[in-house]
């Protein structure tokens, strides 16, 4: 394997995250054209190893070691290479690999270095969270990254109520009925233009039910779910299908857990729409890649 498939890899991992340039910039406090440099093969190790660090991005076939400095200076004595030798194998100089070692350099030393010394290191494939029926505490607890939100505000508007929201969620609502505040949404009324429903996924069903009858009740305007793809129940096929307009999302989002850290989800999202306007549904289109459904799709 080639290591520069390694910046793909870095690349492909920020876009699982949900991650811009200029979101994962943020978080490791560099410039949005330092990742953009960094996602061309091009900048410092030690960028590098931050950016690493907020992807959970870990590499296998290098060696043990905190960092890659620390694991490139392992597998070189590992191998029993001085430095003057592996100096002659990558065309760097004693100095350039010295100094990678020690935590700085560029990426463009740090990736011929590795061809030659690690030649099929990779990326260790992250940990994926299967949610089954007893992690209820896990599926409930995860938020939709603002990124993603943006797309939502952009389409649809501003929204006046989250009715299932978490003090942690990053969702911007003029109003949030939080559980925590003793709140119910499955007994309070969705008031408002705009309502944005992430629900919790050991209720699904419920929460779409009660969607579907807030929005037919005339108390919300429009109501946008974001919920796995799952049309096989009967209030699917019999109730919502009737009613809704669904985008099924191609790729993933990739939600944020309590502490702020992205999470794979094992299965697919839609976007399940009521009172969903044609401009609305053809502006959401542009801004995010899948495909509506035509209702009589479900007939």
């Amino acid at each position: 394997m080639e290591v520069q498939i390694l910046i793909e890899d870095l690349r492909e991992a920020r876009r699982l995250n949900g991650w811009t340039q200029r979101t994962l910039a943020a978080r490791v406090s560099v410039s949005p054209q330092a990742i953009k440099r960094l996602e061309q093969g091009v900048g410092s190790v030690p960028t590098l190893v931050a950016v690493m660090a907020a992807l959970d991005f870990r590499l296998t076939g290098l060696g043990p070691g905190a960092t890659i400095s620390e694991q490139i200076r392992r597998r070189r004595l590992k191998q029993g290479w001085s430095l003057e030798r592996l100096a002659e194998r990558t065309g760097l100089s004693r100095t350039t690999i010295a100094g990678l070692e020690r935590g700085g350099g560029s990426v463009t030393s740090l990736l011929p270095l590795m061809a030659v010394l690690a030649p099929k290191v990779r990326r260790r494939a992250p940990e994926r969270a299967f949610w089954g029926e007893g992690d209820k505490q896990d599926r409930d607890n995860r938020f939709t990254p603002p990124d993603f939100m943006v797309n939502i505000y952009q389409a649809f508007g501003a929204i006046d109520l989250d009715p299932c929201a978490h003090e942690l969620s990053l969702v911007v609502a003029r109003r949030r009925i939080l559980p925590s505040e003793g709140g119910d949404g499955l007994a309070e009324p969705w008031t408002g233009h705009l309502v944005y429903v992430n629900p919790p996924y050991s209720k699904l069903l419920v929460w779409l039910r009660r969607a579907h009858d807030q929005w037919r009740a005339g108390n919300a305007e429009t109501v946008v779910c974001l919920a796995p793809v799952r049309t096989g129940s009967a209030c699917f096929q019999e109730v919502l299908s009737a009613d809704a307009d669904i985008y099924f999302l191609r790729g993933q989002v990739r939600f944020l857990d309590t502490k702020g850290k992205g999470q794979h989800i094992p299965f697919s999202l839609m976007l399940l729409t009521l009172g969903a306007k044609p401009e609305q549904k053809a502006r959401f289109a542009d801004l995010v890649p899948g495909y509506w459904i035509a209702r009589a799709a479900f007939d």
